[in-house]
């Protein structure tokens, strides 16, 4: 954690809603005028579509488990470095995986494949983080220690499968019994990797449907945000210093669970982000002007 060189990450699992977040964050950081590098989580896997295509056909003949959730299909390490040497001066290397024709157009390198390695901008006043990761803690890393805000983003389970079964057979034609294979293949990576972030996490988003996923395989449409409520836990409200009336007062229809617990209609999900961060981003980035201040005056 740096008060110079903040670090905001939002994580969760695909297809979660962490694109979501940074939407909603996006008009925060315009708002308040704000430079910041933004790294996108799918940089940090070690294999491009083909090979992990490969990896995990291996995988599945050896009943191995093997998936993007864990460390055998990710650089911790450089994703640990990133953060590590941002916190520390700003700075670290990134890179962007191009996930479609558009963005290949962009980037100038194919679908499915990785951008180089590149720098973090220079002078930026945060890095924002949005990813699978940003929480992850292990034997032989620790990425969660340097975040100095951590959001989880967390559909109930059967939601997410509906999410995931609907994805990868309508968009990217894979068989239902494909689909159903690959969670059950990466189901130890899910519980051993992804789960305990939300332990980590300063809050958390879960969005619960209000409609019956009992059965996610046989559900023929992903339930709409306006079918949903979106359960928000603030892991410590005092260091956030939450303000439980104002939030209450904002959002429409919201009401609270339990005392560290609102709740919210689904729809209303990024406006709960920005009436919920805004004043938690002012503050980090007045710190780092302060520090910076601090800084400057003492090389005097």
């Amino acid at each position: 954690m740096s008060e110079r060189h903040p670090i905001i990450a939002a994580t969760g699992s695909s297809g979660a809603g962490t694109t979501t977040v940074l939407r909603a964050f996006s008009r925060i950081f315009d708002r308040l005028n704000s430079n910041v590098a933004v790294v996108e989580g799918d940089g940090f896997h070690l294999y491009n579509r083909d090979q992990m295509r490969d990896a995990l056909q291996k995988a599945r003949i050896r009943s191995e488990n093997f998936s993007h959730f864990g460390p055998a299909a990710n650089h911790f390490d450089r994703l640990e470095s990133l953060f590590r040497q941002y916190a520390k001066n700003g700075g670290g290397e990134y890179r962007n995986y191009v996930h479609n024709e558009d963005e290949a157009a962009l980037f100038g390198v194919p679908a499915g494949h990785f951008t180089d390695w590149t720098p973090v901008p220079e002078e930026t006043d945060l890095l924002f983080y949005e990813g699978l990761h940003g929480g992850v803690v292990t034997e032989e890393n620790n990425i969660a220690q340097y975040a100095d805000l951590l959001i989880g983003i967390v559909p109930t389970m059967n939601l997410e499968w509906t999410q995931k079964i609907q994805r990868d057979t309508q968009d990217r034609g894979y068989s239902h019994e494909a689909v159903k294979g690959n969670i059950l293949l990466r189901m130890h990576d899910y519980v051993n990797y992804i789960t305990p972030q939300f332990s980590r996490t300063d809050v958390n988003f879960q969005r619960v449907p209000t409609v019956d996923t009992s059965n996610p395989f046989a559900v023929s449409e992903v339930p709409t945000q306006d079918e949903s409520f979106v359960v928000i836990r603030f892991r410590d409200p005092r260091k956030l210093k939450v303000d439980f009336p104002y939030l209450l007062s904002m959002i429409h229809q919201s009401f609270m669970s339990r005392a560290d617990t609102l709740v919210v209609p689904g729809g209303k999900m990024e406006i709960a982000i920005e009436v919920i961060f805004t004043p938690i981003v002012e503050e980090l980035l007045s710190k780092r002007q302060a520090a910076n201040w601090r800084a400057a005056l003492s090389n005097r």
